[in-house]
């Protein structure tokens, strides 16, 4: 559906649900997507959502697969929208850790956040991740996003208290 140089984002097919849930049962991407202690979750459950949303119809949600030579290399959506104030949270992960710190997830943030602002009409996006992320904070801010408070040792998580940066994005007027 959206489309730039090195990944598309597309619905989420039942073909891709085997993919996610390996991604979803990696304590390595749930420790750096902020899994807030890392869950196991089963095939079976993923399927019963899956089967769930897809059988109410529609088009509720703006979750995306992120898509790279040909294969689902994670995922991103935006959700807790607020139409009053016009904004939504955003979440991605880039499960396929040979994906890591190349550039697809920043473009992909880029093409969910233009998805934002110049589709849905939102005027702010807004996240949070842990403050030892390093990679992703960075690839936030080379997006635009700007760090607006942190909540000091709010999350544990590896072993430690960390702190959960609240980072937003304002739509240019």
């Amino acid at each position: 559906m959206l489309q730039g140089e090195k990944v598309i984002l597309r619905a989420v097919s039942r073909e891709d649900i085997t993919r996610l849930w390996a991604f979803n049962n990696d304590v390595q991407v749930e420790l750096a997507g902020g899994g807030d202690p890392p869950i196991p979750q089963s095939l079976e459950r993923l399927y019963a959502e899956f089967d769930q949303n897809a059988g109410q119809g529609g088009r509720n949600g703006t979750s995306f697969v992120i898509e790279a030579d040909g294969q689902c290399i994670g995922q991103c959506a935006l959700f807790n929208f607020n139409p009053t104030a016009r904004t939504c949270e955003l979440g991605i992960t880039i499960g396929d850790r040979a994906y890591w710190g190349r550039g697809y997830g920043r473009e992909a943030l880029r093409l969910l956040v233009d998805y934002a602002f110049r589709l849905q009409n939102f005027r702010k996006v807004w996240l949070t991740v842990h403050g030892d992320n390093e990679r992703a904070i960075h690839a936030y801010k080379a997006v635009g996003f700007e760090e607006e408070g942190r909540l000091r040792a709010q999350v544990w998580s590896d072993g430690k208290y960390v702190d959960l940066v609240y980072m937003g994005l304002l739509r240019e007027a």
